[in-house]
């Protein structure tokens, strides 16, 4: 019998203001009441289907922080405040600017064109836009109260659509929407919002699922270790002007510790397994993987291909090189597969995409029965692209799993335990990710090598003030939770002129007012550089394609 190992990764950065504390961008809220919430209802309609999932915890922060404001009606997300508002006509200019901004940044042919009413909104800001300077003016509240409920709904998942109340009765009233009805969707989505930690946890505790985890707040921890790690799978790579980022290890070492202490106070028990972000690991960071307890880890079969051949199989676990502390068992994804699901898929029919899923799978048992086969993959940002959120292709996909007697679904604990007589010896781990097998997306493009050494400066400025004895253990503690914000991937990630400019600017400018905030908390003056943009738009990666992303 072959084994599948699905690993679904839910992620978002911290989008918070680090003054206001008010939320610059919507995602974690859109992607809570669509994705978090679908993937939870098809694994609920599917309990013999087993799988992995993987919870950032600063993506659970803002989830609690959501479900703060719907019982509270304490808004600072932008997006909640406006739909909640009793007179629309009354909305400030800056609250009518963002919504303009934001409202139709959907994937148009699965969320936008499907319905009328949404359609028609757009197409009078269009009209209304191209006319003279004052038009915009002529948008009432009735508009923006229609469009902030909309923006809501078409972000809503398929589970919500079918078995709630007030969405399926919104989406088919179209317009004119009350104060009541935007009352009613704000309690439905409140109860979304704050079920999705506990539904996981049931998920969890009924053996279904494993859940794991990653450090805190998402760093790329073999650059905060060395940046000459990228130089192992690209030797070419420009790096930093910095020569490391000061204190890396430590710091490291406190996002797996801060990791550990979100899973074991939210989901009951300490995780056994570590997704680390964006699937980077290099040899120091996996000896402090080993150090920090966990059992297993799991990478993308390019960085496998990097460290062990080009013949090297992700059909069954690696145990970690020689002199690794513990037992640590490494998985590496079966990249074909995995990027049939999150990048081909949803041109198919759901079920001619189901089908032929299994059809790749029972061609891998054919080959090997006893295989293990790893499909990892984000499970939150390819569903938009696919039509009814991919509900149709899960559908099919895990009703006919459970039904299989050759393919069986397991954990990744499961897995390791399973095979564990087929583990091999890795002999070396060449440091990369699951892009490209490299951590080219992360540093040699000149904008993300400048937005590195900002970093390791106000690093060093917080290292002195930190050991100086000038901060009180209050304000020590606010500088140690601003710098993890500041470690987060998302920053170096969207850096570099093949994003789009939008999401770049808006990525730059918000790591900026992180640091710009680490200096104030430091007390000290705030470079002037922070004032404008890191992004020149110079370089790409030294390899094309990009992951998906939320935006």
């Amino acid at each position: 019998m072959a084994d599948l190992a699905f690993l679904w990764h839910m992620h978002q950065p911290d989008y918070r203001h680090p003054e206001s504390g008010h939320f610059v961008l919507p995602w974690v809220l859109l992607h809570t009441i669509k994705d978090y919430s679908d993937m939870a209802s098809h694994l609920e309609r599917h309990p013999g289907v087993h799988c992995t999932v993987n919870f950032v915890p600063v993506l659970l922060d803002q989830i609690e922080d959501y479900a703060d404001q719907l019982v509270t009606g304490q808004w600072r997300d932008p997006l909640l405040r406006i739909a909640a508002h009793r007179e629309p006509d009354a909305l400030d200019e800056e609250d009518r600017a963002w919504l303009l901004d934001m409202a139709f940044r959907c994937h148009a042919p699965t969320m936008l064109e499907p319905f009328a009413p949404y359609r028609r909104l757009r197409d009078l800001l269009a009209f209304v836009k191209v006319q003279d300077a004052n038009a915009l003016s002529y948008l009432s509240g009735h508009y923006y109260a229609d469009l902030a409920t909309w923006f809501l709904l078409a972000w809503t998942g398929e589970s919500l659509r079918r078995t709630g109340h007030a969405v399926p009765e919104l989406m088919a009233k179209g317009d004119a929407f009350t104060f009541a009805d935007r009352q009613r969707l704000l309690e439905e989505l409140a109860g979304t919002v704050e079920q999705i930690i506990p539904r996981y946890r049931a998920l969890s505790e009924r053996g279904q699922i494993e859940l794991s985890c990653t450090p805190e707040h998402h760093p790329l921890a073999p650059l905060l270790i060395d940046f000459k790690a990228a130089r192992e799978a690209w030797p070419e790579s420009p790096l930093p002007s910095a020569p490391a980022y000061p204190g890396g290890l430590t710091r490291v070492e406190a996002h797996l510790a801060a990791a550990r202490a979100s899973h074991e106070r939210r989901f009951g028990s300490p995780p056994r397994g570590l997704w680390p972000a964006e699937g980077a690991l290099s040899a120091p960071f996996l000896k402090q993987i080993g150090e920090a307890g966990f059992a297993w880890t799991a990478s993308s079969h390019g960085v496998l291909k990097h460290s062990a051949g080009n013949l090297a199989a992700t059909s069954q676990p690696w145990l970690a090189p020689e002199g690794t502390p513990g037992d640590l068992a490494l998985f590496f994804r079966n990249e074909p597969l995995s990027d049939l699901i999150g990048f081909e898929y949803a041109k198919w029919h759901g079920r001619d995409a189901a089908q032929h899923f299994m059809t790749e799978l029972k061609a891998i048992h054919i080959r090997d029965s006893s295989a293990l086969i790893p499909v990892f993959l984000d499970g939150e940002n390819a569903w938009e692209y696919y039509p009814y959120n991919a509900w149709y292709f899960f559908s099919d996909l895990y009703g006919t799993l459970e039904n299989n007697t050759a393919i069986r679904t397991l954990t990744l604990s499961e897995a390791a335990a399973t095979h564990q007589a087929r583990r091999q010896r890795l002999p070396r781990l060449t440091a990369g990710s699951w892009v490209y097998g490299t951590l080219s997306t992360w540093v040699g493009n000149p904008d993300k090598n400048r937005a590195w050494d900002l970093l390791c400066e106000v690093k060093h400025c917080a290292d002195r003030a930190l050991h100086g004895g000038r901060l009180t253990p209050e304000e020590s503690a606010e500088v140690l939770r601003r710098l993890a914000v500041c470690e987060a991937s998302d920053w170096f990630w969207w850096l570099g002129d093949y994003n789009s400019p939008q999401s770049v600017a808006c990525f730059d400018s918000l790591f900026r007012e992180n640091l710009k905030s680490l200096y104030c908390l430091l007390r000290l003056p705030v470079p002037v550089s922070l004032d404008h943009p890191i992004s020149q738009g110079g370089g790409t990666p030294e390899s094309g394609g990009t992951m998906r992303r939320a935006n």
